[in-house]
């Protein structure tokens, strides 16, 4: 319970920042994209008897990559290049999941479901460590990624480097899901990074204030439905969903009746 509570709270500092500008760039639909892709390297790490980790790291980050050519291609329509990667990458996992016979009776539900309470001390300092980098990432390129993602034209007539932004940007928030697969999910992952931001923006005035709520909703979402599912004996990746997306409800319902 001490690593799960540690590494719930390294999770809730870095993957709302990540979630409100995959909001804001509507590319809400790129951190589940990049999820089910991260089946392909678990299938791979195991097809090679490598570390699915290190396997999952590799595939999610040229993924990331590829993903930012296709929104090039698809510009308008950003769902087709998030359908084609999220398609070939569970395409892939069940092509060299069966291919790899004796390999195939190590169970993937871990990876889709996550079990943050077996996480391991070295897998807490990881996320640590992106927790850091995101903050560090977030201080001193705050405002070329606020300006490219409110106005990409203007960012670049303005000089500033968008498609090298874009990609690092990507590559972080692919690193991001990779480490946090083991915690959350390939299905949840998703949730735990779009539902605080989803609530912060139906709170927050500006900006920075959408930035510091979609953090503290995390860290309470998390923390409360890890402590939730400890004491109810319930998988600790759907009881944070569930409260997440309670808190989202209560949020859309006093804000509609304070609109009235």
């Amino acid at each position: 319970m001490r690593n799960a509570l540690m590494a719930a709270t390294a999770i809730s500092i870095f993957s709302p920042l990540l979630g409100v500008f995959l909001v804001l760039r509507r590319q809400s639909l790129m951190s589940d994209t990049l999820s089910h892709v991260s089946l392909a390297g678990v299938a791979f790490g195991i097809l090679l008897g490598w570390s699915p980790t290190l396997t999952t790291l590799i595939v999610v980050v040229l993924a990331a990559i590829f993903l930012e050519y296709l929104r090039t291609i698809y510009k308008n329509y950003m769902e087709i290049a998030t359908a084609i990667l999220m398609s070939a990458g569970l395409a892939l996992a069940l092509l060299i999941l069966n291919s790899s016979k004796g390999a195939t009776n190590v169970s993937l539900e871990q990876y889709l479901f996550g079990s943050i309470i077996t996480i391991s001390f070295t897998q807490v300092i990881m996320l640590a460590v992106m927790a850091v980098v995101v903050l560090l990432s977030f201080i001193f390129f705050l405002r070329p990624l606020y300006v490219i993602t409110f106005d990409e034209d203007t960012a670049f007539v303005d000089g500033v480097p968008v498609r090298a932004i874009s990609i690092a940007f990507n590559i972080v928030t692919g690193i991001a899901i990779a480490l946090m697969i083991p915690a959350a999910g390939a299905l949840l992952v998703s949730a735990i990074m779009v539902l605080p931001a989803s609530i912060a923006m139906r709170i927050g005035k500006s900006f920075k204030a959408v930035l510091g709520i979609s953090v503290i909703v995390s860290f309470v979402g998390l923390n409360t439905g890890l402590i939730a599912s400890y004491y109810m004996n319930t998988p600790a990746s759907a009881a944070i969903t569930l409260i997440l997306i309670v808190l989202f409800l209560l949020t859309s319902g006093v804000k509609s009746l304070a609109r009235r």
